[in-house]
């Protein structure tokens, strides 16, 4: 009796070896296979979330299709770290393995938020509470100051603050300004950092081409050097819309005639401050602006804008866009 019972404990032994050693060939082989998904996916896992859990989340999303082998994967690759939650952005047949991998190595999908130049602080707080999945809500009554948001493209992901995006533009507004303030020209006539922010955003309303902002800058230059009024169309829009919004028609004589220090066609020399959020190209051409003899300027019916040194040489240039307009 003894003898038979040394003879299935060893062979239970065995036994069990020999299945060990199948399973963890059959683990080997699944893990790499191409899993189900058939084109990329962005799957979001919460935070807190278990192993049991994510594989949950990642079978309803068609990321995997086997539960179970995932939830061995992760025992099996735990050397390469917990997993961690966030949003994922998951390949086309991504396999079981891989899976786990991207989600070990926590490099989560980068969203982006591309905020245009030129727009109002109301505008920009406008799209940064539309924008998908970051939390909280802006107080569009409690706006950042005019003029201290840098537009460009911010990345950031799911989860994160709309008040750190907010933030994260005024430090880099903050960064620009030191970096090319020591670079102005020494002739210039703005003063300060407000000055400069302010005329740089009449200069962004302006003109959306980047070759032309030296040339717009050194015009307005050109006429605060002499005291001549600005009488700049984007000035008196933000005097009438108070910038919370587009004004959607034409600027109206009585528009033109409007009492605010943000109307350039009545009040001479600069606006109190920014009618806008400038970028960095506009920023730069005011402080390193064309020189030139310019005073005027006047849409040239290609997108941009032919100058002229006298009245007469503007009058010119206004009747030959009439004229275009009127072909039109």
């Amino acid at each position: 009796m003894g003898g038979f019972l040394k003879f299935l404990f060893t062979f239970v032994i065995i036994a069990g070896l020999g299945m060990a050693v199948l399973g963890f060939f059959y683990v080997g082989r699944e893990l790499p296979k191409d899993g189900p998904l058939a084109a990329e996916k962005i799957v979001y896992i919460p935070a807190g979330s278990g192993v049991r859990q994510i594989g949950s989340t990642l079978a309803e999303n068609g990321v995997i299709g086997d539960e179970w082998m995932f939830r061995i994967g992760s025992w099996a690759m735990k050397v390469g770290g917990p997993l961690k939650a966030g949003e994922y952005k998951f390949a086309a047949h991504i396999s079981i393995a891989g899976a786990i991998k991207l989600l070990q190595s926590g490099k989560t999908y980068q969203r982006q938020l591309t905020i245009p130049e030129g727009l109002t602080a109301f505008e920009i707080v406008e799209l940064v509470n539309a924008a998908e999945a970051l939390e909280g809500t802006l107080d569009i009554a409690r706006l950042p100051a005019e003029g201290t948001l840098l537009p460009e493209t911010y990345n950031y992901t799911h989860g994160e603050k709309r008040t750190a995006i907010i933030d994260r533009m005024a430090a880099a507004m903050k960064k620009t300004l030191a970096e090319y303030w020591p670079k102005r020209d020494a002739n210039s006539p703005i003063k300060n950092e407000t000055e400069w922010v302010t005329m740089a955003s009449v200069v962004e309303r302006e003109t959306a081409l980047t070759t032309e902002r030296p040339r717009v800058a050194g015009v307005f230059l050109n006429r605060l050097k002499i005291g001549m009024p600005l009488q700049s169309d984007p000035t008196t829009i933000y005097a009438v819309t108070e910038g919370k919004g587009k004004l959607g028609r034409s600027l109206t004589t009585a528009d033109l005639r409007i009492d605010s220090p943000y109307n350039t066609y009545v009040a001479t020399g600069l606006p109190p401050g920014p009618i806008a959020n400038p970028g960095r190209e506009s920023l730069i051409a005011v402080l390193q602006p064309e020189a030139h003899e310019y005073l005027y300027f006047v849409a040239d019916g290609t997108g941009g804008h032919a100058f002229g040194r006298s009245l007469d040489e503007h009058n010119a240039n206004v009747a030959k866009w009439r004229a275009l307009q009127r072909q039109k």
